[in-house]
């Protein structure tokens, strides 16, 4: 499924978070966000998700405009999954997964066998079948992020938005989390702070700066050392990944 942003602008009062972005991404393809704190990376993510509406511009999700398509229906082709959510309710994991199933139930509705199969596909593909009667509150923070994935592919979805999937994971679980999204064979676009992981994951990386696109291609040709010097204000050493044609940053501590 195609997403297709023409223009998007939006802000609070009178400053602007997301000034006249577009960009395209094509069915099957990893699109990553990056860019410094207050680039506007989240509002960016929640616009294309239709989750605020912009000042001005438009976003097509498979030939949609999504300001026309009712939330319910948007729902049962989009997920959100966004950093850090959490919940003080004592809920196991397959409870938190069956959440994912609201979009297509009506509120009269019984469970189905069609829901029951739905979620039980879900925690297969993040590895979690073996933890549905697990305590919430008892899960590892990468076990957390693996449920909220499986709670958005719930919703059976064609296009997936993670905002910084990754925030506060040792980097077992950061590659692990990202793998697994890659793998899944959806059309998503990931937020992220770090720039080698946007480098190995992603097919193709927004760069944002001050809410506009500073760059946009494929990592080779984006994460260059003199963006990183302009854009992250670091110096670097860019070179190409062992056996991948992908660059490696590695950092200047002097």
């Amino acid at each position: 499924m195609s997403i297709i942003a023409e223009t998007l602008r939006w802000g609070v009062k009178r400053k602007t978070i997301v000034s006249d972005v577009s960009l395209s991404v094509a069915p099957g393809e990893t699109l990553g966000l990056i860019g410094p704190n207050g680039s506007g990376k989240s509002s960016l993510l929640r616009l294309l998700a239709g989750l605020r509406k912009p000042q001005s511009g438009r976003v097509h999700i498979n030939g949609q405009d999504i300001a026309h398509v009712h939330r319910r229906a948007l729902s049962r082709q989009v997920a959100f999954v966004q950093q850090n959510a959490a919940t003080d309710t004592n809920v196991t994991v397959r409870d938190v997964v069956r959440l994912g199933r609201i979009p297509h139930r009506s509120a009269l509705a019984g469970w189905s066998e069609v829901d029951e199969a739905a979620v039980a596909s879900a925690l297969d593909r993040v590895d979690m079948t073996g933890h549905k009667s697990q305590p919430w509150q008892t899960l590892s923070g990468g076990e957390r992020q693996r449920v909220h994935i499986a709670r958005a592919l719930a919703q059976t979805p064609q296009v997936m938005f993670l905002d910084e999937p990754t925030n506060h994971l040792d980097i077992h679980h950061q590659i692990e989390i990202l793998r697994m999204v890659r793998d899944l064979d959806l059309t998503s676009i990931i937020a992220l702070h770090d720039l080698n992981l946007a480098a190995m994951f992603c097919d193709r990386i927004v760069v944002l700066q001050a809410g506009a696109v500073r760059a946009y291609g494929t990592p080779k040709a984006v994460l260059t050392q003199k963006l990183l010097r302009d854009v992250f204000r670091v110096d670097a050493d860019v070179s190409a990944a062992s056996g991948q044609d992908r660059p490696h940053i590695r950092f200047r501590t002097a």
